[in-house]
């Protein structure tokens, strides 16, 4: 269970757009949420990698040669 409060004007613009589709202001929540949260995820794992940087760097070449199996097309 999540409760949450909006600024009124999306608020407004959110409850505008269920009654205009039929469906709730939660399934539209819950909507975004889903769309942004792996974005989310994904821009604080690059901020601490960013913090904890030691400078290691691979190289493509590198990389090619590691994972060259699994890049390979299967039939």
């Amino acid at each position: 269970m999540l409760a949450l409060r909006l600024p009124p004007d999306l608020e407004a613009r959110l409850d505008a757009l269920a009654k205009r589709t039929g469906r709730t202001k939660s399934f539209y929540a819950r909507e975004a949420i889903i769309e942004h949260l792996e974005d989310l995820e994904d821009a604080y794992i690059a901020e601490e990698r960013i913090r904890t940087d030691t400078g290691e760097r691979i190289s493509l070449e590198d990389i090619m040669k590691k994972y060259s199996d699994d890049l390979k097309a299967k039939p």
